[in-house]
């Protein structure tokens, strides 16, 4: 389904159907939103997620006599089937991930202990998000979980203060992404409060993943990856995460 009134821009699954209001679920993009039947129209579900040539040009490709360690994700969302297909993209790339599905008002109650256990480098906190419409975007009650998002980053930005040591990718659709480097993210969605594809995370997350630790992340070659660019999300720059040895 899509929405005549925001010019059928995005694809819904409905997911319930209360009192003549239809409950959605964005195919791709992270978002909740309700409508009225009149307002829907029916359209053809995405396709199956194909992977451009940026991403599979990210795999890792042992060469000469070196040989590769990528840096290790922990991915917590807040929703199942978003995170089934990150598993599956870093799965495709070939870098290893751990991934927990977590209520975000539940996040920062179990992200210390699962930093504890997996020893991550990279840190994903995401899931919905959404801003309330015409409300200011400055008021943190103004959106649906950017304060628990905030609240999980702090947490694990208290586990571990450096932002080189553990890189954390934090918000989803039209998040504040302000409060959110605030809180210690060093990448977060959204600069416009715009929606996000339920892979941006991921993509960052991959990019540093498979960059040596000696090299600079473009950032914005590396936004430029994500559905939406600087508008969906942003950051600070900073140095990859692998590990290169020798001999293989």
């Amino acid at each position: 389904m899509t929405r005549k009134s925001y010019n059928n821009d995005t694809v819904f699954k409905v997911i319930n159907i209360k009192n003549g209001i239809y409950y959605l679920k964005g195919a791709e993009v992270r978002l909740y939103a309700d409508s009225e039947y009149s307002d829907l129209v029916k359209c053809e579900e995405p396709k199956e997620e194909s992977y451009n040539d940026d991403v599979r040009s990210s795999k890792i490709k042992e060469k000469d006599d070196y040989f590769y360690l990528p840096g290790k994700i922990l991915h917590i969302d807040g929703d199942n089937e978003y995170l089934e297909k990150c598993l599956k993209y870093y799965k495709h790339i070939g870098v290893y991930a751990i991934g927990k599905k977590i209520k975000e008002e539940d996040m920062y109650e179990q992200v210390g202990l699962l930093l504890k256990e997996y020893k991550p480098d990279i840190l994903i906190i995401t899931g919905h998000d959404a801003l309330k419409k015409g409300e200011s975007i400055t008021n943190l009650d103004s959106y649906k979980n950017t304060k628990n998002f905030i609240k999980a980053v702090k947490t694990a930005r208290n586990y571990e203060k450096s932002h080189e040591k553990l890189v954390i990718i934090a918000g989803a659709c039209q998040s504040n992404y302000e409060e959110l480097i605030k809180a210690g993210a060093n990448y977060a969605s959204s600069p416009k409060r715009v929606n996000i594809h339920a892979l941006d995370p991921a993509i960052i997350a991959v990019t540093i993943a498979l960059t040596e630790r000696n090299k600079e992340i473009d950032l914005k070659k590396v936004l430029e990856k994500t559905k939406y660019g600087k508008d969906g999300m942003g950051g600070i720059i900073g140095n990859g995460l692998m590990y290169v040895g020798y001999p293989r």
